[in-house]
Parts: structure tokens; C-alpha cells; sequence
């Protein structure tokens, strides 16, 4: 999951074809979305999202839904085809997936509020600013896109998420004060979840293994780890041991240096007093 507002998916013709086909295939089986849903062990929103071509069907969900449909072989095959919007590159698509397997997923930020954790305030203050202008269109696309995206931290309850970010992110009071309000207790709610931490990097802090920039870092259910570093327009997706270990060793060292979970939530609770 990348957490730049120029990385989440845009509807697709190829993924609305998907869309179609995976439809067709369920009225043939009998079944409305309700139903099939705990069948592939998926909300009915996903399947829903899947429908209207919002969302990259997971390779887990095809193999399940191709199962369960009795469907020939034709979801599978579709699913080659299926892509999110031809402006994104590849890097990007192979990191969603991997996001949707994850059993751990490791963000620091110190740009701006990770997407997972945003409000639809937030993000709309983002898109509406992002330069090239985005149309309406494509800025509703976006919000859908980042909003069902959420649903990872409540669907995946096993999984871990550990966030860390930096004080400032939050002290910018990106939308205004109403809209940080909203945010610090969007935060505050979305971290009583067990399986979602969150640490504050203080101001204090004045030097850090992340002032490079942002760092993700996921394990999959296989025990295997993959990293994600992004900029202005360019992103890597990083599959190297050596590499990771590096990410690792940061990662490890900015949560020794970052406020505990509970001395975050208090500055939190102090930042959004003093709004």
C-alpha cells in the first residue's frame, strides 16, 4: 500500500471487464453478493468493490471465487488481464497485492498521514490539491479507491500494523482544525484495535534513521519480506535481502527512538485540546 495520493487505483476498463464477468458468473451460480461473500471469505463490500471495477481482485479471492462459482476457468483467466489504472506502473500493483497477504505491514511517514489511517476530510484536502488538478471524477475515483482500501486493518485482524509518524505530520493540520479534529480522533479510535499500533515521532527527536523519507516493509504468510519506498513520481518496490535488512535495522531503530503506543495517544489527546 503506498500512502501518496498519487498511488491509489482509479477504476480500469480492464477491471470493470472483470467486474462484468465475475457478475455474470455469480447470477449463474445463484448467489447475490451477500451470499457469496462468506463463502470466499471476503466482506460483501469487497465483492461489491470487485464488481464496479474498484478494487484489484486479490490472486487468494479469484482462486476462491473460481471455486466457488464452478466457473470454467474464465475468472482465472480474466484475472491475467485484470490491471488497475494504465498510469500506474507495475511496481505499485505487485505491492497492493502483496498488502492484501500481509500477516505484518511496518509504515513510517514523516510526508503526511498513511493512507489506512486517513479521513475522508484528509484526503479530500489532498486530491483537491494535488498538482496536475484532478476532475471530480477522478477525485471521487480516488476517495472510493482509499476508503475501501481501509478495510484491511478491520477484515485482517491477525494481521499487525505498526505505524509511526512524525509529530509534525499531525501538527500541519492538513484541512484545517475541524478536519484534524476529526482526524486525531479517527487515529485515536482506529488504534484500540489490537492488531493496529501507532507511535508519534517527537519534534524532540531531531535526528533519526528516517530522515531519508518514507519506509514500508511487509511480511507475507510464507515468512517472506518486501519493502516500498516512494517519492516524487517514482516509487521502487524492493525485494532484496540486503536491502531489507537495511530497512529493517531503520525501522527497528526509529521505534526505539518513537514515543511508546501509550505516550502517543496522549499527545494525540493533547494535540486535538489545543486545537
Amino acid at each position: 500500500m503506498t500512502n501518496s495520493t498519487a498511488t491509489e487505483p482509479e477504476p480500469s476498463d480492464s477491471l470493470k471487464t472483470f467486474g462484468l464477468v465475475h457478475k455474470a458468473c455469480r447470477k449463474r451460480a445463484g448467489l447475490t453478493q451477500e451470499e457469496l461473500a462468506p463463502l470466499v471469505r471476503y466482506q460483501p463490500s469487497t465483492v461489491a468493490s470487485i464488481e464496479q471495477g474498484r478494487r484489484l481482485p486479490p490472486r487468494v479471492y479469484v482462486e476462491r471465487a473460481e471455486e466457488v462459482l464452478d466457473a470454467f476457468g474464465v475468472l482465472r483467466a480474466a484475472a491475467k488481464y485484470a490491471t488497475r489504472d494504465p498510469g500506474l506502473a507495475s511496481w505499485f500493483r505487485a505491492w497492493a497485492d502483496l498488502e492484501e497477504q500481509a500477516i505484518s505491514l511496518y509504515t513510517f511517514e514523516n510526508r503526511l498521514v498513511p493512507g489506512l489511517l486517513q479521513t475522508e476530510a484528509y484526503s479530500r484536502t489532498l486530491f483537491n490539491e494535488r498538482v496536475p488538478l484532478l476532475t471530480e471524477a477522478q477525485i471521487e475515483a480516488q476517495l472510493s479507491a482509499r476508503s475501501d482500501r481501509q478495510r484491511l486493518l478491520t477484515e485482517r485482524p491477525k494481521t499487525a500494523f505498526n505505524f509511526i509518524i512524525e509529530e509534525h505530520v499531525i501538527r500541519r493540520g492538513t484541512g484545517g482544525p475541524d478536519a484534524t479534529r476529526e482526524l486525531i480522533d479517527h487515529v485515536l479510535a482506529v488504534t484500540e484495535l489490537r492488531n493496529v499500533e501507532l507511535q508519534l515521532m517527537p519534534l524532540t527527536r531531531t535526528v533519526h534513521p528516517g530522515l531519508n523519507g518514507p519506509i514500508q516493509l511487509l511480511e507475507t504468510a510464507d515468512n517472506e519480506w518486501f519493502g516500498y519506498c516512494e517519492g516524487q513520481e517514482s516509487a521502487q518496490l524492493i525485494a532484496s535481502p540486503q536491502t531489507i535488512s537495511a530497512l529493517h535495522l531503520r525501522y527497528a531503530k526509529l521505534r526505539s527512538q518513537a514515543l511508546t503506543p501509550q505516550d502517543s495517544r496522549s499527545l494525540l489527546e493533547r494535540i486535538r485540546g489545543a486545537l
